[in-house]
């Protein structure tokens, strides 16, 4: 189903940029096994690699595909004509043909903006008779001539795209940048759909995707935790989220599997999260400040953008340290059974910082009942 104004298509591209990160290299298993997790949570459409790099990459996309996947497969091509023969025979029905836009990647490969525009041309008429769908990358289009990436989009819909990727190839525009283009471009396209990938050079991946929605952009390309090159792409989970909860945009994403596919993505990446990586990091659902816990205690709501096993993470949980307050040192105390006043909080309290500030770990609530015990109240 191609996309549409109602609804964000998500496009993971884990399998083929995400495995362009330094050092990172998946089994054919664990593509295959990351490729029906992926599916499994919703994703509408899988890059699942690049047929030219050689005949172990080109089994691999055929076993994929040989699942049967329930969505779409789509092999990646530099604008090469024995690049779509050897996707052909991989056999995805889907293929995604990249061109060089601005004048620094025209010039690294050689090539003129006339000759790009004839290549477009010829490569997109004959990937339409080889494919059901043709999606063509203007590639590092946020550093292109304006007037250039406007004459591209225009051929490549007359040519026969489906779709036309909008690539900030080395993460540098900022999201009112991104949202001017793709409006740009939405007026001199009427048929062809417009997809936005994002790299996170400057930190602004996940906003510039979500201004790319905003603008009218129908698709949006993700990795899970953001995997990929540099400082990686715009993460399928950050992206979501931020669709559903930030700008009630509706995606397919099945959110409660987040936590459980970025957790396998950074095993088999060998690249761990850091604990506040947005929504999927350990720490995100924790809290230590005593004003924040006391909100939470009232309302989960208070200090937290959406509940946690919206996500398939656990309930929020409080962490004792430094900035504890005694409402949650009684609201932990009382969750094992141990209830204790007001002023045996506050006197526990200067242990429990004691404890923070010597580095030491955390307490848990098993931790503070125990302190409890073996620290006896001064006789008034």
């Amino acid at each position: 189903m191609p996309p549409d104004n109602r609804r964000i298509w998500l496009i993971d591209t884990t399998l083929r940029d995400g495995e362009q990160a330094p050092g990172v290299a998946f089994t054919a298993d664990e593509k295959l096994a990351l490729a029906e997790r992926l599916s499994a949570v919703g994703v509408d459409e899988l890059e699942v690699g690049t047929p030219a790099m050689g005949p172990a990459e080109r089994r691999t996309i055929r076993r994929i595909h040989a699942r049967g996947l329930p969505c779409r497969l789509t092999c990646w091509c530099r604008a090469l004509s024995r690049d779509l023969k050897l996707a052909e025979a991989c056999g995805t029905g889907s293929v995604h043909i990249s061109f060089p836009v601005s004048g620094i990647h025209m010039k690294a490969l050689a090539t003129t903006p006339a000759e790009v525009l004839e290549r477009l041309a010829r490569l997109v008429d004959a990937a339409g008779k080889a494919f059901d769908h043709v999606s063509v990358g203007a590639q590092d289009a946020t550093r292109a001539a304006p007037d250039f990436l406007r004459e591209f989009a225009v051929r490549a819909e007359a040519a026969g795209a489906a779709r036309l990727r909008i690539a900030d190839t080395v993460g540098v525009a900022a999201p009112t940048a991104v949202y001017r283009m793709i409006r740009i471009l939405s007026a001199v396209t009427d048929r062809m759909a417009l997809e936005f990938h994002a790299h996170n050079d400057l930190g602004m991946a996940t906003a510039n995707a979500v201004s790319a929605a905003e603008a009218g952009a129908s698709a949006l390309s993700v990795t899970v935790n953001g995997l990929g090159e540099r400082a990686g792409n715009a993460a399928l989970e950050a992206v979501a989220a931020a669709l559903i909860f930030a700008t009630g945009q509706f995606c397919n994403i099945s959110t409660s599997g987040l936590a459980t596919l970025s957790a396998y993505v950074a095993r088999i990446s060998g690249r761990p999260l850091p604990p506040d990586q947005p929504v999927v990091g350990r720490a995100v659902f924790q809290h230590e400040s005593g004003i924040h816990c006391d909100g939470l205690i009232k309302d989960p709501r208070t200090y937290q953008p959406f509940p946690a096993d919206t996500v398939g993470r656990e309930a929020a949980a409080f962490v004792l340290g430094k900035h504890s307050g005694s409402r949650a040192v009684r609201h932990l105390l009382a969750s094992v059974g141990c209830p204790v006043d007001r002023a045996e909080a506050q006197r526990l309290l200067r242990h429990i910082r004691r404890h923070a500030e010597g580095k030491g770990l955390p307490m848990s609530a098993e931790d503070l009942a125990a302190l409890h015990r073996r620290t006896p109240r001064p006789v008034a």
